[in-house]
């Protein structure tokens, strides 16, 4: 398999708050470990670790110099963290303006901010 979106956190465990022990760029080549519900345990060179399925692909993923396996569309989809699933769901609406999604896309909050937000707001049970 490969990382088929800009860039995947790679997890000690299948919850979204788990510790990030690693990353992994576009492209990159995967073995799948084991599965679990919508979470894959995969390796790439010496990391070991968690991330959700949707962020992977079969398909091989060239992204060296001009040499692109993947479509602009493609690129421009994994970019947002699409996989072709979602893509597939998102073409069949009417008239899509995304400039609201590359707007919200320039906002970093970090984990802890986060995880903040959800215990002040009663919200843990939602993960």
């Amino acid at each position: 398999m490969y990382v088929g979106v800009r860039s995947v956190p790679l997890k000690s465990g299948t919850g979204f708050f788990a510790k990030t022990i690693g990353n992994l760029a576009y492209g990159a080549q995967v073995s799948v470990l084991a599965v679990n519900g919508k979470w894959a345990q995969v390796r790439s060179g010496s990391l070991t670790g968690w991330t959700a399925s949707s962020n992977l692909t079969a398909k091989r993923v060239v992204a060296q110099g001009d040499n692109r396996s993947a479509s602009a569309s493609e690129m421009a989809m994994a970019g947002k963290g699409f996989s072709e699933e979602v893509e597939r769901e998102y073409r069949t609406g009417k008239d899509l303006n995304y400039s609201a999604v590359d707007t919200l896309e320039t906002v970093k909050v970090s984990d802890e901010d986060l995880l903040g937000f959800i215990n002040e707001g009663h919200l843990a049970a939602g993960e």
